[in-house]
This record gives C-alpha cells, structure tokens and sequence, in this order.
C-alpha cells in the first residue's frame, strides 16, 4: 500500500507480476518494463508503462531517447484505454506521457496543438473514475499552474477553465490522499512559483525541503529526493 499510494493498485495477483513490480521498485526499469510486456495483459501493460515513464522522465540520458519513450508509452497506452475505457491506469500513463512530452517539447505548442484540453479532460475524468488517485491530483494542479505561466490567469480561465485556487485546491487534496508524496511537493512547490514568481518561493522552499526529508522507499521516491535537492540548491 505504500508503494502505491500514489496511484492506488491491487496487490499482484502473480508471483510473476510481484517479481516484475519488484524489479521496478529496486530501480530497474528495464527490467520491470521487459516482465510486465512478457506478462501481458492489463496489469503486465500497465507496469510495462509506469516504469518506461519513470526512467524517460528520471533517467533517459538525452531527449530524442526521452521522447520517444514518451511517445511509446502515450500511443500505448491511449490504445488501451480506447479498448477499455474503464481502465484507469491506461488513460493515466497516457496523459503522464502526453504532459511530460509537452514540457519537454513547449507546453505553449502544446496548447496551441489543442493537447491541453485533451490533457485536462483525461486527468479530471481519472479523478471522477478513481477519487483516491493522488497522483492524478497533483498532474492535473500542475497543469492549472503550467497554462496559467503560460498564457496569464485571464486567458486561462476562459480558455481552459484553469484557476490558481483550484490548483492549489488539487495539491492539497492530493498531499491528503498521499501525505509522504515527495512528487506532490515538488509538483506543488513548482506550481507556486509558476503562479506567484518570487512571491512564491518562501512557500516553495518549505515544500522541497519537506520533499528531501522523506526516506524513499523505492527507486522513484529516490529519484524525487535528488529533484527536490537540486531544486533546493538552484
């Protein structure tokens, strides 16, 4: 239940898929990816997804690699999802690939593409199909913040209905789904400076800070320590 707090799971109904799960939790995302794809099925495609996101947005060493991973795990997924669309997960990593690809890419090219809309609709439909996802709270807070910076807090709101009180709203519903979130800190604390620059800081710092603290227990709780560090020493 801790390892999956983020993103509620049923416990492994295999021991195969308890393996593959545990490759992925130890860091190798390789690993994990080739098990859950040799597994099959709904389960074995989503671990095959979550942790070929996690190492392009973590660990991928340069773009075009990180990229197209991004692009792998969106099309997949989304095919999924379109086959089944109860099924939470699928349309999650979907939108995980589709929003981190934008924030790569340009998240202003992405919503002139039209991708915001369709980035806002998946996380706020996750949200109604699955209320304790934190990690869909936290996207879809970032997302608020992100075409706020992006475009102003006028054009935001009659654009794309995005308001700064309902991204805080979503990170601090998200902090009490999943209250050793290290992701939802450093998500939230990026949020704030995106929607109040400077003034944002002294409320960011406390966040990182509370970020690094947290002992991971797994590689991508690791991975989130050493963001809020770097991020504490930019």
């Amino acid at each position: 239940a801790a390892l999956h707090a983020g993103q509620p799971l049923p416990a492994p109904r295999t021991p195969a898929l308890a393996d593959a799960w545990a490759l992925y939790h130890a860091g190798d995302f390789a690993g994990a990816a080739q098990a859950g794809l040799h597994i099959g099925g709904t389960d074995g495609a989503a671990l095959a997804d979550q942790a070929t996101a996690i190492y392009a947005n973590y660990v991928a060493p340069d773009d075009e690699q990180r990229l197209g991973l991004l692009r792998q795990v969106g099309e997949r997924a989304w095919a999924r999802h379109q086959a089944d669309p109860q099924d939470v997960q699928s349309l999650y990593w979907h939108a995980y690939a589709l929003g981190r690809h934008a924030q790569a890419v340009s998240v202003a090219r992405a919503l002139a593409q039209g991708l915001g809309g369709r980035l806002k609709e998946a996380l706020e439909r996750i949200i109604e199909l699955q209320p304790r996802h934190a990690d869909a709270h936290f996207a879809l807070g970032a997302f608020h913040a992100e075409v706020i910076d992006k475009v102003g807090e006028l054009v935001a709101r009659m654009t794309y209905d995005v308001r700064p009180e309902r991204a805080i709203e979503l990170f601090e519903q998200g902090l009490a789904l999943h209250p050793a979130s290290a992701t939802g800190r450093v998500e939230y604390a990026r949020a704030l400076v995106a929607l109040q620059g400077e003034a944002g800081l002294a409320q960011a710092q406390p966040l990182y800070e509370s970020a690094a603290a947290i002992e991971p227990v797994d590689a991508r709780q690791f991975l989130d320590r050493e963001v809020a560090l770097a991020c504490m020493a930019d």
